[in-house]
């Protein structure tokens, strides 16, 4: 064997050796959506753990003590940031410095979109920037997942953060990466397809989850009925946004896992426009390295449905 082939040989046999011997990361994932893409980045590392399971809401969620130790026993802990999992701002507070706390919000290049507070969206109403800013997070949407082009920058910035952290499994991550890259490229294209005929058909959601995924692809909100999950919704509000969706010929009204059937009722009674239920959060799927694939095209699926008719 030639001294150029016998010295990568020897390199690659020690880089199996390193890896074999060091210990897998401990990396927390605070909601499923970024926990499938943590999932993909780490395949053949680790398996990251993740913290909101099952149908609980991260806006609205509690930590249980065993989360809690879970956490200080991290290398790692990932999250949106305090838009999405209000819980976490103390959470990171307590945390010891042995933790790395990443929030994705800061993720460079990323696209964000300001917070729509009003029941009736204007029209264009996307005013798109490409920052990552803590300080700006207050008035932005942090739904970022729901655009596969953002999902490519969280997946990029996930492995960077990750091969940092773990120099041994560095080469892994980066793979993992681009395979992840390439197959969010190929949903973007099969969404753009899926979502073609209902492009200029206008619906109202139950509250502003799903910007990113309009913005996107160029879909026809007309307003809302809760300005924020965890704040009830006003006679007036209803009012006005029964008016926006019946002036605009709004097709449907699309509620959520955890919505109150009553306030959907209230909208479309007496009117031809349907409703129906859009899980953005991916609380009604299992959690693994498919569900964020499996979250948009079920999006996409479930808005045609409802709006193709």
């Amino acid at each position: 064997m030639k001294a150029g082939k016998l010295w990568l040989a020897i390199a690659a046999w020690l880089g199996v050796v390193t890896i074999a011997h060091a210990e897998p990361p401990r990396v927390v994932v605070s909601i499923k959506p970024i926990h499938s893409l943590a999932a993909l980045v780490l395949d053949g590392v680790a398996v990251p753990e993740l913290l909101v399971k099952g149908s609980n809401s991260p806006h609205t969620y509690t930590l249980k003590p065993s989360e809690t130790r879970v956490l200080h026993e991290a290398d790692v802990f990932i999250r949106i940031g305090e838009g999405v999992e209000p819980f976490t701002a103390k959470l990171v507070a307590s945390l010891p410095g042995s933790v790395a706390v990443v929030t994705l919000m800061d993720t460079p290049d990323l696209l964000l979109l300001p917070r729509r507070q009003n029941a009736a969206f204007e029209e264009h109403s996307h005013e798109e920037h490409r920052d990552g800013h803590k300080g700006d997070e207050a008035g932005t949407d942090a739904h970022v997942w729901l655009d596969p082009e953002n999902g490519v920058k969280l997946v990029q910035r996930l492995a960077q953060v990750l091969s940092k952290r773990f120099p041994p499994f560095a080469s892994q991550i980066q793979r993992n990466a681009a395979n992840a890259q390439a197959m969010l490229a190929a949903l973007d294209k099969e969404l753009e397809a899926t979502t073609r005929s209902i492009k200029d058909k206008p619906f109202a959601v139950y509250h502003d989850a799903i910007q990113y995924f309009e913005h996107r692809y160029g879909l026809k909100a007309v307003g809302s009925i809760l300005i924020s999950p965890d704040v009830p919704a006003s006679g007036k509000r209803l009012s006005d946004l029964r008016r926006q969706a019946a002036s605009l010929n709004a097709l449907c009204v699309f509620g959520e896992p955890q919505s109150d059937a009553r306030l959907l009722a209230t909208i479309t009674e007496g009117t031809p426009m349907r409703s129906a239920v859009l899980d953005a959060e991916g609380l009604s799927l299992d959690p693994g390295p498919g569900l964020y694939a499996e979250l948009l095209r079920k999006l996409a699926r479930d808005m045609q449905s409802c709006l193709a008719r």
